[in-house]
């Protein structure tokens, strides 16, 4: 009997023991593989690391550095009787050697290799007007690099450098129509020209229009994009290019704010003409607007879907196959049409020549019409580095509803100020992100377009008065072109 108790106890006293071990090394297992996977029960699908995705596709983002020669202000700007001073000669012929003309501009920025012969998308603003530019490789290698094309509607720039004997890694193109709210996204840029950073985040939401042009199709996310991330991929969990980094409209001036990128699909459209050197787009003719409500119901239509024709170009494609104003066009080539920001991006992306099918309501009965779409003129051909022009350093945008919330403006209209270059005319005039921009020397401006018309009319030395609104208040200043 005794001995049965102690073969008992002994057998009791290793099951405890196994129980213990097993439980510690299920444990273990379960650390482990938490801090290895870092999955979710509610998101099974969420990625444990971006860190393999990271290794991967670095090699093939590049750091782009662009010189750019800004015509200097002469140390004697200010004389007397102004530019026709008559002692002007005097300080040209003792002092103009002291006296900097010119000076150069550098920027930063990102792109990535799409292919193995050397071509590099990036940011149109990146390397526009830019005199000489420089690609570093992620193991530091360093090549000059020339531009291909430009495309500033899309602000879509294509670059090429000459690999020779060094080996590069194109990243692959993915599809941006196939992203959905709410997928996770990576941005893989060169902040403050620090080096490749990766941030992560998911897509906000898709086909954002923010005022840049009529071309507007953005993607929204929230991954951080930091200055100098302009041109880098935005990629998703598989390592493809999905969009390019672009924009981010922050109240704060930093890094904290709303990141738009370019869809990918967007630049593979344009890629064969980016190579050509220009960008050539089809042209409809016409000016179009969104429905409201209020508008649906005095044109007795069902709902707000389509673009309402506000104006027909004489001698155009549309006017010349029976396009009228007030019609609504609420399909093109077999595509539905469902609002006015999408019709210009299907007209610009048809090929010249080519005969479409345009559906409208004409008073409440549909009429299709055969257009050949024409080309749209006014389309400058590409250029590569070319002599700097006059520059304010300033970026502006109509204040759109969704730039209003971002910027936390109580103006709906107008023209605002989203972006400000450092050492720059305009952040030395004091111009600030959010400034409203009211008034160029006394003249109201309503546009952009207005704006741009004028600022083009100044030249190097020229001073410019600005009158602001500036959150509860407004104020005058006075910028000097360089």
């Amino acid at each position: 009997m005794r001995s049965n108790r102690n073969i008992t106890g002994i057998t009791n006293n290793l099951l405890s023991r196994f129980f213990i071990v097993s439980f510690i090394v299920l444990a273990l297992i379960a650390v482990v593989s938490n801090a290895v996977a870092q999955t979710s029960p509610i998101l099974p699908e969420a990625p444990g690391s971006f860190a393999q995705l990271a290794k991967q596709v670095s090699p093939s983002v590049v750091n782009i550095s662009v010189v750019k020669i800004v015509k200097g202000r002469q140390m004697a700007p200010n004389m007397p009787f102004g530019q026709d001073d008559p002692f002007r000669d005097f300080f040209d012929r003792f002092f103009g050697d002291q006296m900097p003309r010119d000076f150069k501009q550098k920027g930063l920025g990102t792109g990535f290799i799409i292919d193995e012969e050397g071509y590099i998308l990036t940011n149109n603003h990146v390397v526009e007007q830019a005199d000489e530019i420089k690609v570093r490789l992620s193991n530091d290698k360093e090549f000059k690099a020339t531009v291909v094309g430009l495309d500033p509607k899309t602000d879509l720039a294509l670059i090429k450098i000459k690999p020779e004997d060094a080996k590069i890694i194109p990243l692959p193109l993915g599809n941006s129509d196939k992203l959905e709210v709410g997928d996770w996204v990576v941005a893989i840029g060169n902040p403050f020209g620090l080096g490749n950073t990766v941030t992560a985040g998911i897509v906000s939401a898709k086909y954002r229009h923010i005022g840049s042009g009529p071309y507007d199709n953005f993607i929204q996310t929230d991954a951080s994009i930091n200055p100098g991330n302009s041109g880098g991929p935005l990629l998703n969990v598989s390592g493809e290019v999905v969009g390019i980094n672009s924009a981010i409209f922050s109240q704060t001036g930093g890094s904290i704010g709303i990141g738009f990128a370019i869809p990918i699909n967007i630049a593979k459209d344009l890629l064969p003409q980016l190579k050509k050197g220009k960008v050539v787009r089809g042209w409809l003719g016409v000016m179009i607007q969104n429905i409201s409500p209020e508008l649906a119901e005095k044109l007795n239509l069902k709902d707000d879907k389509g673009a309402l024709v506000g104006n027909v170009s004489k001698g155009g494609p549309a006017e010349k196959a029976g396009i009228e104003r007030g019609d609504v066009i609420v399909s093109f080539d077999g595509k539905k049409v469902s609002n006015s920001s999408e019709l210009p991006i299907m007209v610009a992306s048809t090929p010249v020549g080519k005969n479409v099918e345009v559906e409208v309501i004409r008073k409440g009965k549909k009429k299709t019409f055969d257009i050949k779409i024409a080309e749209l003129e006014a389309e400058q051909e590409a250029k590569g580095p070319s002599e700097a022009k006059p520059t304010l350093g300033l970026t502006v945008r109509k204040i759109t509803p969704e730039i209003a919330r971002n910027f936390g403006l109580s103006e709906t209209t107008g023209i605002v100020v989203v972006n400000v270059e450092n050492d720059s005319p305009a952040q030395e005039a004091g111009l600030e992100q959010g400034d409203i921009i009211l008034e160029v020397d006394q003249t109201p401006i309503k546009s952009v377009e207005q704006f741009k018309q004028i600022i083009s009319e100044y030249k190097v030395g020229s001073t410019i008065l600005l009158l602001v609104k500036r959150e509860d208040g407004t104020l005058y200043l006075t910028l000097k072109v360089w």
